[in-house]
């Protein structure tokens, strides 16, 4: 198969049918979010839907990767809308692209063991450094000016359960190093725990199933095009759908 050929194939019926696989089953995981109060403040919630994000971006591409994390927020904001203005979300959107996309294209340069090895370990500390970033440079201020007024008071008494000596100074000490890096860190190495056994598994099955409806004569090939774009067709119109009724239920069905 030619670059062009390639190219056109990407977005076929049976990618975008496996794509649609992975964001539910990632999007039933990330509404079933919990907190871990014993160890982190109980306003970081650990999910298990990097699991099939980072099993679908070594099966299907970093591409598809990013578009399982968007599909499944999507879904997520529709199913149970936003508290923190889309910014959660957001954060959410970075951290787990930062992680699976990463992972994802190291292993599709190098597609071996080692190769999949550097990609978690890569991927791992890509999402633990944009997590810091984006809760020091972001998530934090804006937590403090949009919910609270300007006041650090409100959001130092969610850490002193567990870290008793939080103040105002010390507070990112705590926070950063203590609370969002090991927690996201863990929330990798999950990942990593049960993707690596299992994704070779998976993958086969998916290029087993493809092999099987791969078409095999001329005419078969022109009704796989036509069947390739009505997919297309069709999965862009749902993600149109998607992204409206999560922008409706934030701004008209929250606001009555």
């Amino acid at each position: 198969m030619d670059q062009v050929s390639a190219k056109r194939s990407y977005f076929s019926s049976t990618r975008i049918a496996v794509i649609a696989m992975f964001a539910t089953l990632a999007a039933v995981l990330y509404v079933l979010n919990f907190s871990i109060p014993f160890a982190f403040p109980s306003f970081l919630e650990f999910k298990f839907s990097d699991i099939p994000v980072l099993i679908g971006s070594f099966t299907l591409g970093p591409v598809s990767a990013a578009i399982i994390v968007v599909v499944e927020i999507l879904i997520k904001l529709i199913i149970k809308g936003t508290s923190t203005m889309f910014v959660g979300e957001l954060s959410d959107l970075i951290t787990s692209c930062a992680f699976a996309v990463t992972a994802g294209f190291i292993y599709s340069k190098k597609r071996t063991f080692k190769g999949a090895l550097i990609g978690m370990a890569v991927g791992t500390a890509a999402e633990v450094i944009v997590a810091v970033l984006f809760n020091w440079l972001v998530l934090v201020p804006f937590y403090v000016q949009a919910f609270f007024g300007g006041k650090w008071e409100p959001l130092i008494n969610m850490m002193t359960p567990l870290f008793p000596n939080c103040t105002k100074e010390t507070f990112y000490n705590f926070y950063l190093w203590a609370s969002v890096l090991p927690f996201n860190l863990l929330r990798c190495m999950v990942a990593v725990a049960v993707t690596l056994p299992v994704y070779k598994r998976i993958s086969l099955l998916i290029n087993k199933f493809n092999a099987k409806i791969t078409p095999k004569t001329e005419a078969d090939k022109d009704m796989s095009k036509t069947l390739n774009i009505v997919s297309i067709i069709i999965a862009v119109s749902i993600l149109v759908l998607l992204v409206t009724f999560a922008l409706l239920r934030y701004f008209v069905f929250e606001k009555m």
